[in-house]
Order: structure tokens, then C-alpha cells, then sequence
């Protein structure tokens, strides 16, 4: 019998009713097919599979609720089957639920989840109306307070809610909200661009802080004392170079005089966008002027030296160009606003797409 008619046949197992063997030794043979792309293609072609797999996240039993779970997070990674989780509503809700629930044991699968959601623009809508909705209990102002907690959950990490973070801000309100001036909440993100425990953590910050700063209109208010978020961004670029009295004068304290075993952001992706938050920052004069000021250069010189990954130099040098370059007058001082040639595009550019 061939592997879809097997699963068809399956298919009326998986339900919260069917005897516990039964129903365990059937959503085992469904699970095996989440683990590969071709397997993942069969589930895809029914949602009544992955409607299922929802069901089943209920099921009185912990480990077939598990393994449904387990069995979403790989599906999840398709993105036909996340149009059929956008219509999930309620199962949507249940995930926030569950992330902000401190003693939920499948907290990180929920956030896992979420993260493959929200990986799509309509995803990321679905979860923004289940944040704002009446219907769900969690907001987005819990997300990050539980995101910004790092014990808040004693049986889940919760790493992979950065990821879900960073794809909200690809929202225009996912942004809005984490520079609302008043909640302060991009100061209770900034520490996290140095926080050890996770690279995933690290990455989902970091990524929407690079996202925050398309918001140009912004950029004088990051770059203030209210936020500062100039240090936060070129400290995982510092390494443990001793620097001239002259180099450092004018940088901020907290890049003055790093310790010997200092040392940089390991992953390369995550340096790249750190220099491409950098970049955006200098859309205008005003703001440009500010980062020359707090001697960048001196931060970028240095790392320029030591960076191996060519796209991450090319990110380096974009930066550094600006840093360097005469100013234009005053008609040209937000460059975000003007045409330029092709061969100085790729500098004043860089990346232009949200993370």
C-alpha cells in the first residue's frame, strides 16, 4: 500500500478518542513523515492532518500530546501549512496562552511554532490580531515581559520567542509598539545583544532591533541618552584591542577600556545585521553626525581588521563609507530621500529588507 494510502487510513486514529495505543502508534507513523521534506509534501496536501495535530495538542495523554506538538513544529516549516494554521484562530490563541503560562512544560513548542507562523506576512497578522484581540489573554506587552524574564518559565527556555519578536516587527505596529516611548520597551530588549545563553535569543533581538530601524522618523530618539542604542549595537562588534588614549576619548563608557578576553559576536549573520542597524542609523546628518561622534569608526576600524566573512566586511565597509565621506549639502542630508547612481546605491543602501 503506498505511503499516502497508509496515512489516509490513519487518519481516522488520530483523534482524542481512539484507544491510547491505537492513536499512539498511528500518530507515530505521522510523525515520521514531519522529519522530511517529502513526507512533509504528503501531510500537505490534506489540512485535515495538521486540524488533527491541533486536536490531538489537547489529548489527555502527555506524550501524544507531545508528539503533536513535535509533529506541528516540523509542518509548520511549510508554508501551506501555515495558511492552514492562519485560520486556526483559537489554536493561535492557545499557543500565546501556553507561552504565557510560567509552569506550561510545552512552552517552547508553542514558541516554535509561532516562529515558523510568523515567518509569513499573514502570518504575522493572524498573531498581531490574536494579540490585540479580546479573545486571547496574552498581549504583546506580556510576550515581551515574558520574553524579557529570562527564568520566567522554569521548564522552557523560550528562546525562539525572539524569533517570534522579530518577525512581528515586520509589522508597521510590531514596530510602533517596541518604540512606544512611553512602555519603554526597546530599552528592556537592548541588553539581550549581549546575552551568552543563547545565540537564538541574540539573533531574534538583534534582528528586530534592525527591523526598528527602517523606522527613520525614530532614529534621533535611539540615538539619545533615553535609549542609546548605539553602544548596544557596536559592543558584540568590540574585541580586546588596546586602544589610544585619542581612539578612546568619546567613546561611550561602556566600550572604554573592554578586558583582555573580550570577545566578538561568533555567528556571522548576527554581526551583518548588527552593521546594517548601524547603517540605517545613518540615513540623515543629524543622526550620522551622532554616530561619528561617538567615535564608530574607531569600533569599526578595528573590526574591520579582524572580520573574515566577505559579506560582513562588505556590511563593515558600507557603514565605514558613510563615516568617511564629505557631507552632501543641505538639500541631500537624508539620504533615504534622494536618487542616486547605481555604483553608490550599494553603499548608501545596504540592506534595505526587514529581517
Amino acid at each position: 500500500m503506498a505511503d499516502s494510502q497508509v496515512l489516509q487510513e490513519l487518519l481516522q486514529f488520530l483523534t482524542p478518542s481512539t484507544r491510547q495505543d491505537v492513536k499512539g502508534k498511528a500518530l507515530e507513523y505521522v510523525l515520521s513523515f514531519t522529519s522530511s521534506t517529502t513526507g512533509r509534501q504528503c501531510l500537505c496536501d490534506d489540512p485535515a492532518y495538521t486540524q488533527a495535530l491541533i486536536g490531538l495538542t489537547e489529548d489527555t495523554d502527555p506524550v501524544v500530546c507531545r508528539d503533536a506538538f513535535k509533529g506541528l513544529i516540523n509542518l509548520s516549516s511549510e508554508e501551506r501549512i501555515v495558511k492552514t494554521l492562519c485560520n486556526e484562530k483559537e489554536f493561535i490563541s492557545c499557543l500565546l496562552e501556553m507561552i504565557a503560562d510560567a509552569s506550561c512544560v510545552l512552552a517552547d513548542a508553542a514558541s516554535m511554532i509561532l516562529s515558523n507562523v510568523t515567518r509569513t506576512e499573514d502570518g504575522c497578522q493572524k498573531v498581531m490580531d490574536n494579540l490585540k484581540g479580546s479573545d486571547c489573554s496574552t498581549d504583546f506587552v506580556k510576550l515581551v515581559e515574558v520574553f524579557c524574564n529570562v527564568g520566567y518559565n522554569s521548564k522552557a527556555n523560550l528562546h525562539h520567542l525572539g524569533d517570534v519578536l522579530s518577525n512581528l516587527t515586520q509589522l508597521v505596529e510590531g514596530r510602533k509598539f517596541i518604540l512606544d516611548r512611553e512602555h519603554c520597551v526597546i530599552q528592556r530588549l537592548l541588553p539581550f545583544t549581549q546575552f551568552l545563553g543563547s545565540e537564538v535569543r541574540r539573533r531574534g533581538v538583534i534582528a528586530a532591533l534592525k527591523n526598528c530601524c527602517f523606522e527613520i522618523d525614530a532614529h534621533e530618539w535611539l540615538l539619545s541618552d533615553t535609549v542609546d542604542i548605539l553602544p548596544h549595537l557596536l559592543l558584540p562588534l568590540a574585541g580586546p584591542e588596546e586602544l589610544s588614549e585619542e581612539d578612546i576619548d568619546g567613546l561611550p563608557d561602556d566600550l572604554q577600556y573592554l578586558d583582555e578576553d573580550k570577545m566578538r559576536e561568533q555567528d556571522a549573520e548576527i554581526r551583518k545585521m548588527l552593521l546594517e542597524a548601524i547603517h540605517k542609523l545613518c540615513a540623515t546628518k543629524v543622526c550620522r553626525q551622532i554616530v561619528k561622534d561617538k567615535k564608530t569608526y574607531v569600533i569599526l576600524r578595528e573590526f574591520h581588521k579582524w572580520e573574515q566573512d566577505e559579506s560582513v566586511i562588505s556590511a563593515c565597509e558600507n557603514v565605514v563609507s558613510l563615516l568617511i565621506m564629505d557631507e552632501p549639502g543641505p538639500e541631500l542630508e537624508n539620504l533615504n530621500e534622494i536618487e542616486l547612481p547605481d555604483d553608490m546605491k550599494k553603499t548608501v543602501e545596504g540592506d534595505t529588507q526587514e529581517k
